[in-house]
């Protein structure tokens, strides 16, 4: 059965794909869950309109973040998370996490998409992310202490 994702899920595809998944998987689970709908003419119509809007939104953020990229370089992004005497996170800090943290401590808005993080962050100390906006890019410390 042809579905359209509607949220990104794991081994399947991203937001907005369109997948041939197993009746099965689609009526029990991706559908009533709300995480798919049937692909029909009507609905890829609809697609095409949603994906043009989220690529122009996209852009225009692009554009922006690389016009002011410039004030984010060397800014330090201070992190207060739970951790254990050792310095493990009790949760650690993921890419999607990044924009609202970089939001509170520099009031830049920035997607997740135009972060660029080797691996999450599990442990208290300093950590270099970049962050890349078509040609240009700048490099933000975050630093993480135990609460």
């Amino acid at each position: 059965m042809k579905v359209i994702l509607l949220k990104d899920i794991a081994k399947v595809g991203r937001k907005y794909d369109v997948k041939d998944v197993s009746d099965g998987y689609a009526l029990n689970s991706l559908i009533p869950k709300g995480a798919a709908k049937t692909a029909t003419a009507e609905a890829m119509k609809k697609l095409e309109v949603l994906k043009n809007a989220q690529e122009a939104e996209r852009k225009v953020q692009e554009d922006l973040l690389a016009k002011n990229i410039h004030e984010l370089e060397g800014k330090t992004v201070e992190i207060k998370a739970r951790a254990n005497d050792k310095g493990h996170l009790f949760a650690g800090i993921h890419i999607e996490d990044l924009p609202t943290y970089i939001k509170e401590s520099t009031g830049s808005v920035i997607d997740s998409h135009f972060i660029e993080m080797e691996r999450a962050i599990k442990e208290v100390g300093q950590y270099e992310v970049k962050v890349k906006a078509g040609d240009k890019h700048a490099t933000l410390k975050i630093e993480v202490s135990a609460k």
